[in-house]
């Protein structure tokens, strides 16, 4: 399938290793959960937390270890953002080029990679109202976007 907004295609394949050959080290898993939740608490998303894992802790697959996927264990734990982590990650490139529009006015490529982000972000919002994890009524405001990555 080729990628949204180039004429490129994707690149095919998985990297990672089949499942037999990741083992599960089960020891670590107390560990490795309470590392989880103090990163989560520290502010960092989970992709963030997942690359923290790998490393500084040698963790190159969580999945095996505590029998579940990152977000599913922050979610189990009670531990969840207000926005789901990918969707927050749009809104906050949205806002910085927002903020560089204001300042250069005359800067066209940036205009239409606002377009851009702004229109994946419409597509994320149509998706995660549908499943349920947004709701229904939530809208995406470049004002109030900017007023949420401002305050937190």
């Amino acid at each position: 399938m080729a990628r949204m907004h180039t004429g490129k295609h994707g690149r095919s394949k998985s990297r990672k290793p089949p499942a037999e050959e990741i083992k599960a080290d089960a020891s670590r898993k107390a560990e490795v959960e309470e590392l989880i939740v103090k990163y989560f608490k520290q502010g960092l998303s989970p992709a963030q937390i997942g690359q923290v894992l790998k490393d500084k802790h040698g963790v190159k697959y969580v999945k095996p270890i505590i029998g579940m996927r990152l977000n599913e264990f922050l979610e189990s734990k009670g531990l969840k953002r207000s926005l789901p982590p990918d969707l927050l990650d749009l809104v906050k490139k949205a806002v910085n080029m927002r903020d560089h529009l204001a300042k250069n006015h005359k800067d066209v490529h940036n205009k239409v990679r606002l377009n851009r982000v702004e229109s994946k972000i419409w597509r994320l919002t149509k998706y995660y109202k549908r499943v349920g994890k947004l709701p229904k009524d939530w809208a995406y405001d470049p004002q109030q976007a900017a007023l949420l990555i401002k305050g937190g």
